[in-house]
């Protein structure tokens, strides 16, 4: 059977994270403001108090900053800071897999591991998030790691006591204590709910995960308090304790609404799963784990008060788990509908995919051409060798895939998961660049500094977000004096203003306009430059 064949999985895992990784701008929002992050440390910058353009931020833990730094140190060489730097998404979307992949074999058997992978990297909720520079990828991969360990748990005490308090730390120095809380809760509940996991194994787990997750918890913390008691309240209370607000339930709501689309196909394999086994259940912890998880997971993120959909990322990994035992039982229709429906599906989106590319960049049909130049104006179109050499190959390789796949039970999954990937490869190949005119600051931020004067003492900013000022200094170099921070305010000769386009909410007195710019095609955005005129000094008008 070709999922026994470790070389073959790890080749398709492969083939479904590198597209993306490479290739494209740091986009907004949560990419721009990483990556402002790691420059700082890059720079020289503390890793103890992360700085985001000359500022302090401690909204997050530096575990992932830390770790794209040094990805980007070790391949900025022969790539793009960037692009360097966000190799360490793809080296924690691997050890979420891995992680994933094991957390299935210890629960549902030897041969169950490789075929959970396979199901996480198919959920259409994690292709574009996995392949972006963001905090969140480190705490998906910690998350995976914490169920693998209490999964262990029963069988090897240290060892799962180990892994689970080496993921929840890296949970709690990627993100911080929600959602540390809710890998504890996961922990906790198991045992209350169901008496599998009321056993001596468990119990010796738990301290023993305690002893893995201290280092994690203590170091930094205490490091941040250390160096600034004002900047460890701001990150203890402001960033952590506020967000366990209880909100109104409008988060359930959100999450149950955008889950059939985020987690597809897993979700329906899942209930299949909790349909069949529903008498099974108590007994059962290869289902106990992941459905407390669920529960858990998702009752915590319905309780605060922000509910987005970046954060549902934990959710697919118990649904995942739930649905692994699935696949051995589908009953024969469902199987095979669900691959000829992958078969027509992905043939006919690669297709539609090729017709795209012949219009964005050949010109035909002419008509079409002109709409996606349109929509993003400024694209320098033409063909291009590498990408559709690449595309190419994807597309081939699907094909073979058809063409040589055998009858399996584990055959739709395959075919799904093969599918996927060759459309992300050919959207992150052949379209990349097209995507990029609009989602990149470059061109916007490159244009203002060719407006600025010769000489000027300082620029201040109105309005600028993080992701802007960021990247305003990656491209610039340039570090803004904000004026909603009266610490930081100074007396410059020159000012850059967000606003919506047509939106002059105030007038700027002693200011003189010299520059004002957007990104292509971009009907949000608006940059304005002023000089202030030295013949009539005064400060900004408050509005």
């Amino acid at each position: 059977m070709i999922l026994q064949r470790s070389a073959l999985v790890v080749l398709l895992c492969l083939a479904w994270l590198l597209p993306g990784l490479i290739g494209h701008d740091p986009w907004k929002t949560e990419e721009a403001y990483t990556f402002g992050l790691v420059l700082a440390l890059l720079q020289g910058g503390s890793w103890i108090v992360p700085h985001l353009a000359g500022e302090a931020f401690v909204a997050e833990p530096p575990l992932f900053h830390l770790s794209a730094a040094a990805s980007a140190i070790l391949f900025s060489p022969i790539l793009p800071v960037h692009d360097a730097a966000r190799l360490a998404s793809g080296f924690y979307i691997a050890l979420t897999l891995l992680f994933c992949g094991l957390a299935g074999r210890e629960l549902n058997g030897g041969k169950q591991g490789a075929l959970t992978a396979i199901l996480l990297l198919g959920c259409f909720g994690l292709v574009l998030r996995s392949h972006q520079l963001i905090n969140d990828v480190a705490t998906l991969a910690g998350f995976a790691m914490a169920y693998y360990g209490l999964a262990l748990a029963l069988r090897r005490a240290l060892a799962g006591g180990f892994w689970l308090g080496t993921g929840l730390g890296i949970v709690f120095m990627t993100q911080g204590l929600p959602e540390t809380a809710v890998v504890a809760a996961i922990a906790i509940v198991l045992p209350l709910a169901f008496g599998a996991w009321r056993n001596r194994n468990y119990a010796l787990a738990l301290p023993a995960a305690l002893l893995a997750a201290a280092p994690w918890l203590a170091i930094w913390p205490a490091l941040l308090h250390t160096h600034s008691p004002a900047l460890f309240s701001t990150w203890l209370w402001t960033n952590n304790i506020a967000r366990f607000t209880v909100s109104d339930g409008a988060g359930l709501l959100y999450y149950l609404r955008i889950l059939p689309w985020y987690a597809w196909p897993v979700w329906a394999l899942a209930l299949w799963t909790l349909w069949r086994e529903r008498a099974g259940i108590p007994g059962k912890p290869a289902l106990q784990l992941p459905l407390i998880g669920f529960l858990v997971t998702l009752g915590m993120l319905s309780a605060t008060t922000d509910a987005r959909e970046l954060y549902a990322l934990p959710l697919l990994l118990p649904l995942t788990l739930l649905a692994a035992p699935a696949i051995s039982t589908l009953r024969r229709g469902a199987a095979n509908a669900w691959y000829w429906f992958s078969v027509m599906g992905f043939t006919f989106f690669i297709a539609v995919a090729w017709f795209y590319w012949s219009a964005l960049e050949l010109g035909f049909p002419a008509r079409l051409h002109q709409h996606l130049h349109t929509i993003r104006p400024g694209y320098d179109f033409g063909f291009r060798w590498l990408p559709f050499i690449c595309a190419l190959a994807y597309t081939a390789a699907w094909f073979a895939v058809l063409a040589r796949l055998r009858r399996d039970p584990a055959r739709p999954v395959i075919v799904w998961a093969c599918g996927i990937t060759a459309i992300w490869a050919l959207l992150a190949t052949l379209f990349i660049g097209w995507a990029d005119t609009a989602k990149s600051y470059r061109s916007v931020m490159t244009d203002m500094a060719r407006a600025l004067p010769k000489s000027y003492n300082c620029m201040s900013s109105r309005d600028l977000g993080e992701p802007q000022r960021a990247l305003l200094h990656y491209y610039t170099g340039i570090i803004t004096h904000r004026e909603e921070v009266p610490a930081r305010r100074r007396e410059c000769d020159l000012l850059l203003a967000q606003g919506k386009p047509l939106d002059e909410s105030w007038l700027p007195e002693y200011w003189k306009q010299i520059w004002e710019g957007q990104r292509p095609g971009d009907k949000d955005e608006r940059y304005r430059l002023y000089q202030r005129n030295l013949e009539k000094p005064g400060k900004l008008k408050q509005p």
